[in-house]
Order: C-alpha cells, then structure tokens, then sequence
C-alpha cells in the first residue's frame, strides 16, 4: 500500500532547449506536473507512492505512465482516456531560470477525472493525500478533488497541498483564490510560495499569511522563499530555514522536490502534523531544501530530481 497518494495532473513540459540552426525556438520533451513530480521525489527518497489522475491514449500520456512506472510510482489509478488528449505545457525560461507557462488544455485529460473513477480504497489506506489546484480548474476533476479529500478527511489520512498556481488557467485572480480556498479546511500540512501569499490568503508577508492558515486549521504552514529558503511555522512558532547555494539551471519542479523532501522527513518522524513542533519542522524543511537545491542544478523537473545518497551527502556537509 503506498504512504503518500497523489491526485491532480501529470503532463509534458515543453522546456526551452535553445533554438535551432535555422533560429527557430526549440522545445524538448519533459514529464512533469506538480503532484507527479512530488511522488518522484517521494520515491526516490525511498518512500512508496501512487497517483490518482487521468492522461491521454497519446503517444505523451503513454510517456508519462512509461516514466512514472519506471520511477516506482503505482499508476493502477492513472487512466489512458482515448477521448482527450494529454495536457501539454509550453515553458519559457528567464536568464535566472524563472519559467512563464502556456498551456495546451481545452480540455486537457487532467481536467476530465470523474468522482466515479477514484479508488476509495487506495485513498483510505494512505498515510497522506496530497493534491494541488490545478484539478480545482474545471469540471469533473474539481469534483473528483473535493471528494477525494472527504474520502481522506473522514478516514484519518494526513491532507497535504500546494495550490501552484497557474494564472492562464483560472478566469481571473478571484476566481482562482476562491476555488484554492476551498480546499483549506481539509488541510493538515500545506506549502505555498510568496508569490501565492496575498491570493491565497489575502495576506502579503509570509508570516501573516501563515498564522491566518493556522488560525483555518493547517497544522504546518511553509511558505518557500526561492534562494532565500524556507518560512515554517506551527502552533508554538515559525522561523526561516536558509537554503543551499545553487547555480540555478532550470526551476521547473524545484518547489515540488522540496514539498516531497518534507513529506518524506514527516513520513520518517513518525509524528502526527499536529504533534510537529518547530523544532521538527525545521527539519523536514532542511531536508525539502537538499532536495530542491539539487534539482535546481539539473535540468529541472523529474529527469533531475536527486537520489537519496546525494541528498544525504548535502545534508552531511
């Protein structure tokens, strides 16, 4: 049975791979999206996955089952629809490895899970749930989620999230934030990045932002900080967790290495989340942060997210 179950969306990144001889923009082909690459960083880590979502009967939904069975996460839940195509996302990289999307999704086989196609079964027996927002963008996989987190709620099962948010796939801002909200009360451990701070909260700094989500229930609140780490914060106090220093390549996946590298530290402590002190969670963020910081270093997203013995190595320096 896995520890950690995924839902949401598993897709081709099309990263920028320079430009041709002929000056034209080339893109390469790489697995991505969130909640799989989350489960990666799990697995690797030596923890046991699966992931609930739906990809095309295409020759990239074939791809992504292909590398996430190759990485050991179960896909028994993973359905190849033959009536829609697997979402593509388009990634267009700054000089510092900053990424813009866009998105081939109208509709993307992400966004068609239905409530009727979950395994209960699966999602009961987990040790955590995890899921981002990008299956709260359209029906049926909005549904699909908010049943998918009763299901775990009412079983005991730890509620993880991370609303990555993706502008060009909402109808505005507010609409984004009100549908991010909702998933919030179901939540025991949630990561967030500063930039999501005032949409999804309504509040700007960080600090601010995580006492409101702990005042709504969320027992570990981390709000990442790109090169500048790390702010954790539970019910006796918060504190900034420093990164690693890294030559930043590619950012694609960086913040969902991190998110499986605490879930992997919060698996291993044996704690309940509301039993996990400061002390602890600093911990699990060390641990998220030498996981993002060698994945930063690659070429981004799963192709470059590190083993356990490297990870180990940072941590041991």
């Amino acid at each position: 049975m896995a520890e950690v179950t995924a839902l949401g969306e598993v897709l081709i990144d099309f990263t920028d791979a320079g430009t041709s001889e002929g000056g034209q923009k080339l893109f390469e082909r790489n697995p991505g999206g969130a909640p799989a690459n989350v489960l990666v960083a799990l697995e690797r880590l030596g923890h046991k996955t699966a992931f609930i979502g739906k990809v095309g009967d295409d020759m990239h939904g074939r791809f992504l089952k292909q590398v996430m069975d190759d990485n050991g996460v179960d896909t028994s839940n993973l359905i190849v629809d033959p009536n829609f195509f697997t979402t593509l996302a388009f990634v267009a990289l700054s000089p510092t490895g900053e990424r813009t999307f866009s998105f081939a999704r109208k509709p993307g086989a992400d966004t068609q899970l239905a409530p009727a196609e979950l395994d209960r079964k699966l999602i009961e027996g987990s040790r955590v749930f995890h899921v981002g927002s990008l299956s709260l963008t359209n029906e049926p996989a909005r549904s699909a989620t908010m049943t998918a987190l009763k299901i775990a709620k009412d079983a005991g099962v730890v509620v993880s999230y991370d609303p990555n948010y993706r502008d060009t796939l909402w109808d505005g801002p507010d609409v984004a934030a009100g549908q991010m909200r909702t998933v919030i009360p179901y939540v025991d451990v949630m990561k967030l990045s500063d930039e999501e701070c005032e949409l999804v909260t309504g509040r700007l700094e960080p600090a601010m932002a995580a006492e409101w989500l702990l005042e709504q229930g969320v027992k570990v609140c981390v709000v990442t900080l790109g090169a500048d780490g790390a702010f954790v914060a539970t019910k006796d106090g918060s504190a900034v967790v420093p990164g690693y220093a890294a030559d930043v390549v590619d950012t694609t996946g960086a913040g969902d290495s991190f998110w499986g590298g605490f879930l992997a530290g919060l698996l291993e402590s044996g704690l309940a989340p509301a039993d996990v002190d400061i002390a602890a969670a600093q911990g699990f963020v060390r641990l998220g942060n030498a996981v993002a910081s060698l994945t930063v270093r690659g070429r981004g997203g799963i192709p470059s997210i590190p083993q356990r013995k490297d990870v180990e190595a940072l941590l041991a320096n």
